[in-house]
């Protein structure tokens, strides 16, 4: 084939990952009869008083719906504005400010945590050789405290020098810092203490003004008697086949780790925050918490597990891996999606809340009954409206560089010729492939597929790698390749093989 000319390419640009189905959301609705289902039948089965639950599709809340009463007495029916005690899923609101004041520049995450709480200074760690508590260490359970549920539960309405106590009198570790995940609400409220000592505020004022104002969260609270009565999901708990109402808990240092009450329509308004993180792109970022600080609060920090039979409660087998983010849980499945969200459970209640980044698309239940387990319908709701729905994540278009190199690249095919000289590949390329061992390959493989009748589009994998089909009359091949880091990214690595048609 003929020679080629390598043009230069302009700066890098970038375009975000996009839906391309067109009937996405129509095949979203109608899964809504099998999303209710499941959760009429959990309830029924988990005998809950009451249950909200609503669907947040790409950052708005698209579907909601609730069952039961948060008031069995009074046969106060639930709406998406009742107000329920959400516990563990406060933690991530802490794990938020925690990066907001460390953007501001007011705090590092390596920063150890006795620099802002000198009675930490004392505490006799399990090893004279255990590094310090930091702040990243409190961020991923990673601290070396023990499993604190459901003793840290009832800790909730304890006062800053309650707490302070507790920690001048010595703390009883599980580990080292920064050797295992053991979760821990103890080191959420030493977060929302050193918020405090950081901010000037109490912590709920902090969360208030930078978190649930800016949202529009304004129904969202932290004492549960600051609520309208009318409004308020009581407790409940299943005891000798009778349902027993469980005291409301008072707010207080421990408010950090499990403290708001909030509705499921304030709540979904969270939940799109977190979900506007995603693509990253290059469009104004006006938000409470910049996108890749959000981005940063859903990576997978500390390890946490693995279940490689984990069963979904519909019988289908798909491992799992599971790890801590800031504030967060994350999990991987078999299918590779990943799913960012935390579950909450206090004396009453039992809640969760999980979003898929890359397929747009997130779930909220809360209930009034004793660690409900919330967890499992949420992640078997995702996934069956994933699978009924045919959902497909985001697609990443072609970069600019990816497109021109597959037309320089296919114009040389097969026969390579001065393929050394046409200033395609990177310095490293014929070092690393023989050219005559390419020409043989490329001839053999070229003859066995016969004419080539298309050349597909190039699927990226990301701004510099992708593969393209070639189809042939009688096979269609695949060709890949890698592009380098340089201003003029050239081909450092190239595969070429067959496909069955």
């Amino acid at each position: 084939m003929s020679t080629i000319l390598v043009v230069p390419v302009c700066a890098q640009t970038y375009q975000p990952p996009v839906f391309t189905d067109v009937e996405r959301q129509k095949r979203i609705e109608e899964v809504y009869p099998i999303i209710d289902k499941l959760y009429e039948d959990f309830a029924e089965k988990n005998r809950i008083p009451g249950l909200v639950y609503g669907l947040v599709v790409d950052g708005k809340l698209m579907y909601s719906k609730s069952l039961g009463f948060t008031d069995l007495s009074k046969k106060m029916p639930v709406t998406s504005q009742s107000l329920f005690r959400v516990a563990s899923m406060s933690k991530s609101f802490t794990a938020m400010a925690i990066l907001q004041l460390r953007d501001a520049g007011k705090l590092s995450l390596d920063d150890a945590a006795e620099r802002y709480i000198p009675e930490m200074k004392n505490l006799k760690l399990l090893t004279t050789d255990a590094p310090s508590i930091t702040l990243r260490h409190l961020l991923t359970h990673a601290a070396g405290f023990p499993e604190d549920n459901p003793w840290g539960d009832r800790q909730l309405d304890a006062t800053n020098e309650e707490l302070m106590a507790f920690v001048k009198n010595q703390i009883s570790f599980s580990n080292a810092p920064g050797i295992e995940y053991e979760y821990s609400n103890l080191g959420f409220t030493l977060l929302g203490y050193i918020i405090e000592k950081v901010s000037g505020k109490t912590y709920q004022n902090y969360i208030n003004e930078n978190i649930l104002t800016p949202l529009g969260m304004t129904h969202s609270a932290w004492e549960y008697t600051d609520i309208p009565a009318e409004q308020l999901a009581h407790g409940y708990r299943w005891i000798d086949n009778a349902w027993t109402e469980v005291p409301l808990l008072h707010d207080g240092a421990y408010g950090a780790m499990g403290g708001l009450i909030s509705s499921l329509d304030d709540f979904s308004k969270y939940v799109a925050l977190h979900m506007a993180a995603w693509p990253p792109r290059n469009e104004p970022d006006n938000g409470p918490l910049r996108r890749s600080s959000l981005r940063e609060m859903h990576h997978p920090w500390n390890f946490s597990g693995s279940n490689p039979t984990y069963t979904f409660p519909d019988g289908r087998m798909c491992g799992i891996t599971t790890a801590y983010a800031y504030g967060l849980s994350w999990l991987r499945d078999c299918d590779g999606r990943e799913f960012v969200g935390h579950s909450g459970g206090l004396p009453g209640f039992g809640s969760n809340w999980r979003f898929l980044p890359e397929y747009g698309i997130g779930i909220i239940s809360f209930a009034n009954r004793t660690y409900a387990p919330t967890t499992p319908i949420n992640l078997q709701v995702l996934d069956t409206l994933i699978r009924k729905a045919n959902l497909t994540p985001r697609q990443l278009p072609a970069s600019v560089i990816l497109k021109q190199r597959q037309q320089e690249l296919t114009r040389l095919l097969p026969a390579w010729t001065n393929a050394e000289a046409s200033g395609l590949f990177a310095e490293n390329f014929f070092d690393d492939y023989a050219l005559a061992a390419l020409q043989q390959e490329a001839k053999r493989m070229f003859e066995k597929a016969g004419k080539i009748i298309k050349v597909h589009e190039i699927i990226p994998e990301n701004q510099l790698r992708g593969s393209y089909l070639l189809e042939g009359e009688k096979s269609n091949l695949r060709v890949s390749f890698t592009l380098t880091p340089e201003n003029q990214p050239l081909i450092q690595e190239y595969r070429l093989r067959e496909v069955e048609k």
